[in-house]
């Protein structure tokens, strides 16, 4: 009998922690060229290819060092069911998942060497 283990889906988005979003986005968007694609509160997102590039000042003023303020965010389509997947193979979640913003949840996990991860998606899989 074989045991179908769950797969984190690919990377979607990275965050990166800065000082002042408004003095980043000029950068990024100006500078390297990527299109701004959503802007609120200390957030800023890009279209960087296959990923979002996301500024936070949250992941900077959460940090010791802002160069290291960095979030590697994997989406999911159902928080819940991805968290139970995840925790019973035996992953340690940091948080359990939290209501972040409308309809989507995340849930926090720290990587042996202290590195922030995410799952971040809906509450549940859409019918």
């Amino acid at each position: 009998m074989s045991t179908a283990t769950y797969a984190i889906p690919p990377v979607t988005m990275v965050m990166l922690g800065v000082r002042d979003v408004q003095k980043s986005i000029p950068f990024y968007r100006d500078l390297l060229g990527l299109k701004l694609t959503q802007r609120f509160g200390g957030f800023a997102f890009f279209d960087a290819g296959k990923i979002a590039l996301i500024l936070s000042e949250d992941r900077a003023r959460s940090a010791e060092h802002v160069a290291g303020a960095t979030e590697i965010v994997f989406s999911v389509d159902d928080i819940h069911a991805s968290y139970e997947a995840l925790k019973n193979q035996g992953v340690p979640f940091e948080r359990e998942p939290v209501q972040i913003t409308g309809p989507m949840w995340a849930a926090h996990i720290l990587d042996p060497d202290g590195h922030l991860l995410s799952i971040f998606g809906p509450e549940r899989k859409a019918a």
